[in-house]
């Protein structure tokens, strides 16, 4: 019986150490080496202070930045909270945040039908992009909180705008975060 156990003892311990320890630190080291940024987070740094991630959305809440697209995850953009709402459609929590999503665009002067991301949540709450539909509809309240010309606005929307992979994989997109601080380096560049 005992000899019976042995192998399968020694198995065990091998099969740890091999898929516990080596594997792990091996893909961690070849991840250190190969795709630093993304395997530490995609941080974007500015004046060497980390600002953000290009793969989590922040809140904005000025008038000279644009926003991203609302959040379910916690109290907003709540990374250790990240998950949908699970709302459904019939939910009346989720119709009066959405309709209180609606009042706001509709207060800060966007009278044109809303795209859907302006007003819905995505799965994990911590989308860091919206559609170029909704960055567009953004532009005048951002050129008039900013005192720049609209044009200038939408060439900065323009050049930060992703296209779909290959032209096959995914939606157009715009990442909130790089548009915003490309945002605050045309003051920079105004200003200088």
């Amino acid at each position: 019986m005992l000899s019976h156990l042995r192998p399968a003892f020694l198995m065990l311990i091998i099969m740890t150490v091999l898929t516990g320890l080596v594997y792990p630190l091996a893909m961690t080291g070849i991840a250190q080496v190969a795709f630093v940024n993304s395997a530490n987070g995609s941080l974007i740094s500015k004046n060497n202070t980390i600002v953000g991630s290009h793969l989590i959305g922040q809140a904005w809440t000025s008038d000279k930045y644009f926003w991203g697209r609302p959040s379910a995850a916690g109290k907003g953009y709540d990374a250790a909270a990240s998950s949908g709402s699970n709302w459904g459609p019939t939910s009346k929590a989720l119709i009066d945040r959405i309709n209180g999503d609606i009042q706001k665009l509709r207060q800060a002067g966007d009278k044109t039908l809303l795209p859907a991301d302006s007003v819905t949540a995505s799965g994990s709450g911590l989308d860091p992009h919206i559609s170029p539909q909704y960055a567009n509809l953004q532009i005048a309240r951002v050129a008039k909180a900013r005192g720049v010309a609209e044009e200038k606005i939408k060439a900065v929307v323009l050049a930060n705008t992703q296209n779909s992979a290959l032209g096959l994989f995914g939606e157009p997109r715009v990442n909130v975060l790089m548009l915003n601080l490309a945002l605050d380096g045309l003051n920079a560049q105004s200003n200088g």
